[in-house]
This record gives structure tokens, sequence and C-alpha cells, in this order.
């Protein structure tokens, strides 16, 4: 298995490039705000060629480079019917404008070829498995992919903005609910095994075990209806 990854951009966007193994067919994972280079250095690196861009989600900085990395390569872009409305309109998106200056960097709008996705699909691609669950509550499209274990590379959570790193994903932005991240958490990521890695929109990847233990999101999830919810930070954008 290999997967690289890079932040890309103002927003330190996590873009993943997955493939079985170098020199092969590969899927990009959020290529965002100024991740065309970065992806382009990591498929000339490792001799990859891609056969699908996948979206957690449709916030600007995760989708920014869709258009210029599909057209580049003929691939469709994957992305939950509820966030497809982002990539032509990102300014709605985010309930603000994000500056001239950064939009004058942009190709906004959908790539030629845009398939949907739905809860509870396998996508086969590349010779891989994703497993889409849909996860609403930081956007209303949010969607996680995972892996499962292999030989022994352990289970993987792509979580976009729903878990990070000892935090959750911001909730108010349009779209953004608390009471469907908590409840997208519980459906998610509780489950799951404690040996799973979480590879997040942002920042430094973890284990649903480490979250389990200190993620006071997670931690107060766990302790079921009633728990008290620490005030602690969220991220994205």
């Amino acid at each position: 298995m290999l997967i690289a990854g890079f932040p890309a951009g103002a927003w330190g966007t996590n873009c993943y490039l997955v493939a079985p193994a170098a020199g092969e067919e590969c899927v990009i994972i959020d290529p965002g705000h100024q991740a065309a280079q970065g992806v382009e250095e990591a498929l000339r690196k490792h001799r990859l060629k891609p056969v699908a861009v996948v979206l957690t989600h449709g916030h600007i900085d995760h989708v920014a480079s869709v258009v210029p990395v599909c057209g580049a390569h003929d691939v469709p872009a994957w992305i939950h019917p509820e966030d497809r409305y982002m990539m032509s309109d990102p300014e709605k998106a985010l309930g603000r404008s994000i500056g001239m200056p950064l939009m004058g960097e942009l190709t906004v709008g959908e790539p030629d070829d845009v398939k949907e996705l739905a809860d509870g699909t396998r996508l086969e691609l590349a010779g891989l498995e994703l497993s889409v669950a849909h996860a609403p509550g930081h956007t209303k499209g949010s969607v996680t992919f995972g892996m499962p274990e292999a030989a022994d590379i352990p289970p993987i959570l792509f979580s976009g903005d729903l878990l990070f790193a000892g935090s959750i994903g911001r909730t108010d932005l349009p779209g953004g609910d608390m009471a469907e991240i908590l409840d997208s958490l519980a459906r998610v990521c509780l489950p799951l095994d404690d040996s799973t890695v979480v590879l997040s929109g942002h920042g430094p990847q973890t284990t649903i075990g480490q979250e389990r233990a200190t993620n006071p999101y997670l931690r107060q999830v766990a302790a079921g209806p009633g728990a008290h919810l620490d005030d602690a930070p969220r991220r994205g954008m």
C-alpha cells in the first residue's frame, strides 16, 4: 500500500494519493487550494496513474484544484450530492466572501465528469476498496472513506473534517450542525477498531484508539446522551 500525503495551500489541507503500490493506478483524495503542483510531483515521484478524485466534502479548501487535476488526467470527481453545489459556488458554502485576491487564483466550477457518492457505497477504484460513510455535521454532504485491514496494514479512515487529532470539524458555517456531527462521530467513528489509522483533512495522523482516549468530543459521545461536552477547539475552514 502506498499513501502519499501533503498539506496544500493557505489552509494546509491534507491531500492524499492512494495506490496499491508505486507504479500503479491511484486515487486522489481532496486536492484543495494550490494542490495541483503537489499532486503532479507525487505522481511523477511514485510513477502513479490517477483514475479518480474523491472528495470528503465540498469546501473550497478541499476542492479548489479539482478542475485542473481532473482535466489534466481526464478522470471523474466523486462527491456527495448535498455538497456538489459548493464546487461552483464556494462563497455560498461559506456564507461569506473568501476574498477576491484568493478567488482570482481558483478555477471555480465542476470538472467534466462528476459522480455522486451515497452512504454505504463501496468504491472499487485503482485496485482499492473504499467504503463511503455519509457523515454530516461539518457540511451536509460530508463523507468519510474507509479502507479495510490488509496483510500487515491496519484499517484506515480518511476522515475529512469530521475527526482530527484532538478535535473535530467546525459547525458554524452553512450546513454545519453540532448535533449532526456528534451523531456522525457516534455512527462512523466509535464502532471502528482502536487500531484504525485516521488520516484527517488537516493536521497529523492519529488512531481511533488515541482519539477514543483523549479527544474530548469522542469521549463525550462515547459517554452517551446527557454527557457534558467540553468546550474544546474545533478545526477546518
